[in-house]
């Protein structure tokens, strides 16, 4: 008997060579191997159930059975009915054998084919690689045998069973099999086994203990048994490669933004319940289209369900709820989710038409009440709810769960009710219906607390619920019952794993009469009655073969219960199920979401179609005189500003083939202007990093695209600076420069801008010709005449000076209307880091002035003038402002006290070199309160959290600040945009010669404890906290008197802290905490003693929790001891009832010594060293994996 198999290369395969490729694994339920003697041997991959995979079975058949009674390779229904076993759930279609003789098996071709034979209608043959495909054993397929003058129709498909027999024709006890099940299309024609049997074992003598071979005199035969199945469902054994759910189902599914297949499967069970979907589209949304509105998006979300070819996003619906990436990774509480955005629609459906739409759907009534069994009295109230919570735990279906609800306790004994005016009586307390909504959701327990495990822990017990479900019995006896309480199965919300790991789907009736679909995120797919309940019911698996289990797909371990089942149920009164799964039309959807979606598609469209054509386009920027004269900052713009600032250069998307002229045609006619008033200049970057215009673009018949690869840069952006003409000669443009005269100077093309001390503003003035002769001195008269200040009288400047069109703003001028030469300062803008003055007498050519070179001017300033700038913080010299700009950096400020007002979180430019003082007082400023007593944080940039108190020092810049050394741990994980900010109650100056202790108030026992922050002096004492503890806390003087406080560390007691103690010997590292002395031990007499106790879990290296001092009492029994501690400690009840006591070293390798009820403390813990333990849960552990509770903003 072969043992065995556990080669993973025996799995079934198709016929092209090996890959690495498990695809055709995926859609087969096993490839089942038989030898003579019985042995069923499954090859090692895990056989699927469901969602399901196993491990590897073994069937051995029964010892006792004569090897005579085993059917013989030539007894082909016998056979059959051994290797090829009825599939249960899976009707037949119809099957076949075919036997195919083979000789001369060694010189047989490296491919051969048997004789076709019919199968449910269709060809099939057996394919045979003799000598392997690629490996040492011979491989043996099925294929379909259409041929190119035959082949199948479209989307062609047949869900077949079948196996493979190899077998000695002169001894059929000697055979192998190979079963597999497979989805053949004419895609996958052929699926077999590419390791059927190894090639040297099959010509061997001795094939298990015959004394003959499987190949003999050089003959064999193949037996192919095959069934053809009727196939459910549409994707029987499907691989879901192009796999269209719009196709095939009509419906489209949801993408998984990580974790979201929890809210896929609620909102797809939300949509297909369509008076919900249509009641959510009555919402208003036209005027309030913003991301944050979660009804706009969840709007949209079904109107591209109802519409889309293709699966939808989810990510418009989670930002409009506010989530953020952490939140789309973690699983979220389908049930809470549920309710808060029931609420949210809610809200958003006040005042319209879709008011208490969904609460007529969705909610019911129920009676919570007691009633005295002697006397006739009842207290009750009635309640309304949005959904069930029902036990599955202790329950076996889902009556059982109504009936555990509905369960009646008896009040009686010394549980009694207090009925007033009847006094105690014994009552009957529970909880009825009185109502049951048109759409009822329930939701089943399957997670809950197990105390054993302490954890939460999935149930998977076998829970049924029926396809429809009479709720009558559930309801109270004065019900309006004329309308009978029948429910049809609508949906069921299915989770598969366990609390860790697992995945969430649904199956949906999305009509009336129709079929249950499975929404698996992005993909639908038409499912059975019995995909849809019995196999989400839990509990065993049937039929498991010796109980060997199935794998779990998300946590790889076995298990013989089923990890899929049903967390939430849908059910539809049947009395209005067409009311509520009536048709919603497109008719009936928003106007606007159409709209919308419509020019979001055509935008999308045109940008992939802009992508497609992008090699015959070229983009150019141009920069105008107006976004010029815009501009506040380096060179003649800034490339990468704002798109709707008027300074950002215009971007063209020209055709590489156009002309010259053709583009400046189309520059024109956006200024307005005809095509000759306007000239093109290429503008180049220079060495020193800036973009300065070059020279024209003269050639109007050049090709655009040889403009660019004559005078730009290769993979550089082309950009230009149009000019617009200003001078006329004879009615024609005169262009300066166009034709100089011989021996007359060239001219310069030369760009002002003005800075105004007054406003601190830096602005481009427009741009002028000069001779390179000319001094500079001569450029003021220019400048005076471009800013209205005198009329101009310079003979030496050329008749081309030029100024912007008149459309532009007005530049800001200076109180004074004339100026005189020496009242202009002229500066040269070389470069953002370089601006120097400018000598007056030299020539513009001395000066190394060329075209595109920009002069920033300014108005000298008096003293008085100068003083009154530099007092309100501004700048009064051009270098200096072009510095601030080098430097300015945008702050956004935030309250370190959580805050609602809009304004107290605020954004300043700043410049990097402020010092502490320079940019608090900037802030005080804005927030109108002394900057001395301004404190600044640094922002930890993952979470958004306040990181360190900045440092008060003259020396430490705002950069420094924002930016420490590069390659430092505090550069790595701090924003370097934004700063927290708190105003305080004394100074800075003061606050530097306090501390900030952080001490624990613990006002009940040590279950409560509230961290408060106390500046005290540095060289202060303990004594020194008191005052402002009392104050913070609101003590009276008797319990401020009262107070004392303690130091720990590691959460163990570590001492007392006396009032004249320096608060410099309190550790960093150590928590203080502050109680009042308890009444116990003002009483306690001489023969008690303190005792040290901590909390731990489990285990003592565990600790956890506030440390405390606890009074000893010779000779007292441990149960009243237990007493006095749960008066100490403030824990009660259950909770208290939970701790477990024990006596403990302080060395970390003692083990706990615990105390029974009738032990006495006092003679147990008797070493100097010993502590009193209390071992509990730590209940303030973070939990792995679980997130912050489910929100929607």
């Amino acid at each position: 008997m072969d043992p065995v198999s556990r080669d993973l290369d025996s799995e079934t395969r198709d016929s092209r060579p090996q890959k690495d490729s498990t695809a055709d694994l995926q859609t087969q339920m096993g490839d089942m191997q038989i030898t003579r003697g019985g042995d069923v041997l499954m090859d090692d991959y895990e056989v699927g159930f469901g969602d399901e995979k196993s491990d590897v079975a073994e069937i051995t058949p029964d010892t006792s059975t004569d090897e005579a009674q085993e059917p013989l390779a030539h007894d082909f229904e016998g056979m059959k009915a051994r290797v090829l076993p009825l599939l249960p759930d899976l009707e037949t279609e119809s099957e076949s054998i075919y036997t195919w003789d083979i000789d001369n098996y060694r010189s047989l071709t490296r491919k051969e084919r048997s004789p076709k034979f019919e199968c449910g209608g269709y060809p099939w043959r057996i394919l045979l690689f003799p000598f392997g495909n690629n490996v040492d054993y011979a491989s043996l397929y099925l294929e379909q045998a259409h041929e190119e003058t035959d082949k199948p129709p479209d989307n062609w498909y047949a869900c077949v069973q079948f196996t493979l027999c190899m077998w000695n024709k002169n001894d059929p006890r000697i055979y192998m099999c190979h079963t597999a099940n497979h989805r053949f299309t004419a895609e996958e024609s052929d699926w077999g086994f590419t390791r059927f049997h190894e090639l040297r074992k099959m010509f061997a003598q001795q094939w298990d203990g015959t004394g003959r071979a499987m190949v003999e005199n050089e003959a064999v035969c193949v037996t192919c048994y095959i069934r053809v199945y009727k196939d459910p469902t549409g994707v029987l054994w499907h691989n879901f490669i192009n796999y269209n759910s719009k196709k095939e189902t009509g419906m489209v599914g949801l993408r998984n933004q990580g974790a979201t297949c929890y809210l896929n499967s609620l909102l797809q069970s939300l949509y297909f319940t369509n008076a919900f979907r249509k009641a959510i589209y009555q919402i208003p949304t036209e005027n309030d289209t913003e991301r944050k509105n979660s009804a706009w998006a969840l709007q949209r979300l079904f109107y591209q369900l109802q519409t889309s070819e293709e699966a939808v996003s989810t990510q418009e619906l989670t930002a409009s709820f506010g989530w953020e990436t952490r939140h789309i990774f973690e699983q979220q509480d389908v049930q809470e989710l549920s309710r808060i955005l029931m609420e949210r629609m809610e809200a958003k459906m006040k005042g319209t038409e879709a008011e208490n739409a969904l609460a007529k759907m969705l909610v019911g009534k129920m009676k919570t009440y007691i009633s005295c069994i002697n006397v006739d009295y009842e207290s009750s109230r009635i309640e309304d709810f949005w959904d069930i919570q029902l036990n599955v735990s202790g329950n076996k279906s889902l009556d059982d769960s109504f009936k555990d609800y509905i369960q009646v306790e008896t009040m009686d004994g010394e549980n009694k009710y207090f009925a007033e005016g009847h006094g105690l009586q014994d009552a009957r307390k529970g909880v009825i219906f009185e109502s049951f909504p048109q759409v009822l959701h329930l939701q089943l327990k399957r997670f809950e607390y197990d105390i054993n495990r302490d954890a939460m822990m999935k149930v998977n017990d076998r829970y049924e619920f029926p396809e429809v479900f009479d709720a009558t019995p559930y309801l109270s006896e004065g019900a309006d019952k004329s309308e009978p309480y029948l429910y049809q199965l609508h949906g069921v919300l299915v989770h598969s794993g366990d609390l860790t790991a697992g995945h969430y789907y649904a199956f949906l009736k999305p009509t009336v009469d129709g079929h249950f679909y499975r929404f698996d995120d992005d993909k639908v797919t038409r499912a059975t009655l019995k995909e849809a309940l019995e196999e989400n019911f839990g509990g065993d698996y049937a039929n498991m073969v010796n109980g060997a289990g199935v794998r779990n797909p998300y946590t790889r371990t076995l298990s013989t219960k089923r990890s899929m089942s049903a967390y939430m149920l849908v059910y539809i009164r049947k009395s209005r199920e067409k009311d509520i799964l009536l048709d919603v039309a497109e008719e009936e959807t928003p106007a606007h979401l159409a709209k919308q979606l419509n020019e979001e598609k055509a935008a999308l469209e045109k940008k992939r179609k802009d992508r497609e054509e992008q090699h015959l386009y070229l983009p150019i920027s141009v920069v105008t005189e107006d976004a010029f004269r815009a501009h506040q900052g380096f060179d003649l713009t800034n490339w990468e500003s704002d798109p709707n600032a008027p300074s950002t250069p215009q971007t063209y998307r020209v055709l590489r083939a156009s002309t010259v002229g053709d583009f400046s045609k189309t520059v024109a006619d956006s200024l307005r202007l005809p095509a000759e008033q306007v000239r093109l200049w290429v503008m180049v970057n220079r060495q020193n990093k800036t973009t300065r215009p070059d020279q024209p673009l003269s050639d109007l018949d050049m090709a655009i695209s040889q403009a660019y690869s004559t005078h730009s840069t290769r993979d550089k952006p082309f950009r230009l600076w149009v000019e617009t003409a200003t001078n006329f000669a004879d009615g024609k443009v005169s262009w300066p420069n166009a034709s100089p005269a011989p021996g007359v100077s060239p001219l310069v093309l030369i760009f002002l801008k003005y800075f105004n001390a007054e406003d601190q503003t830096l602005q481009g003035v427009g741009h002028i010709y000069m001779k390179r002769s000319s001094k500079v001195a001569e450029v003021i008269p220019a400048i005076q005449q471009l800013m209205g200040w005198s009329p101009s009288k310079v003979s030496s400047m050329s008749s081309t000076s030029s100024t912007s069109s008149s459309n532009l703003p007005p530049i800001p001028s200076p109180p004074t209307s004339t100026h005189s030469i020496s009242s202009i300062q002229l500066f040269e803008e070389i470069k953002q880091s370089m601006i120097e003055p400018m000598k007056p007498k030299v020539t513009l050519q001395q000066a190394e002035i060329q075209d595109g070179d920009i002069i920033c001017f300014q108005r000298t300033l008096s003293e008085k003038e100068s003083s009154a700038i530099a007092s309100t913080g501004g700048y009064t010299d051009t270098r200096e402002f072009y510095d601030y700009m080098l430097n300015r950096i945008v702050i956004r400020f935030y309250p370190k006290i959580a805050n609602e007002q809009e304004e107290s979180t605020f954004n300043l430019a700043l410049s990097r070199k402020m010092s502490y003082d320079q940019y608090s007082a900037k802030v005080g400023e804005h927030l109108k309160v002394d900057p001395t007593h301004l404190r600044f944080s640094t922002v930890l940039s993952s979470i958004g959290k306040a990181k360190h108190p900045v440092r008060r020092s003259q020396g430490l810049t705002l950069a420094q600040t924002l930016m420490p050394a590069l390659g430092t741990y505090a550069n790595s994980n701090q924003r370097h945009d934004a700063l927290f900010y708190e105003v305080l109650e004394m100074s800075i100056s003061e606050l530097e010669t306090k501390r900030n202790i952080r001490v624990h108030w613990l006002p009940e026992g040590v279950v409560k404890e509230e961290p408060v922050d106390v500046l005290a002096p540095k060289n202060g004492i303990v004594e020194d906290l008191i005052s402002p503890l009392q104050r913070k806390l609101s003590l009276s003087d008797e319990a401020a008197g009262k107070l004392r406080f303690y130091e720990s560390n590691g959460y163990k007691f570590t001492k007392y802290l006396k009032t004249n103690s320096i608060l410099v010997s309190i550790s960093d590292y150590s928590t203080v905490f502050a109680e009042l002395v308890p009444e116990e031990e003002d009483r306690a007499d001489d023969n008690s003693w303190p005792i040290d106790a901590f909390h731990f879990d489990k285990e003592i290296s565990k600790p956890h929790g506030v440390p405390f001092k606890f009074i000893v009492k010779p000779g007292e029994l441990f149960k009243d001891t237990k007493e006095r501690l749960s008066n100490r400690t403030g824990i009660k009840g259950k909770q208290f009832e939970k701790l477990k006591f024990a006596v403990v070293q302080r060395s970390p390798y003692s083990r706990p010594r615990y105390i029974n009820d009738d032990g006495d403390l006092s003679t147990l813990a008797t070493a100097g060293d010993d502590q009193l333990g209390l071992d509990h849960v730590n209940r303030t552990r973070p939990f792995a994996g679980k997130g912050d509770s489910i929100f929607i903003r």
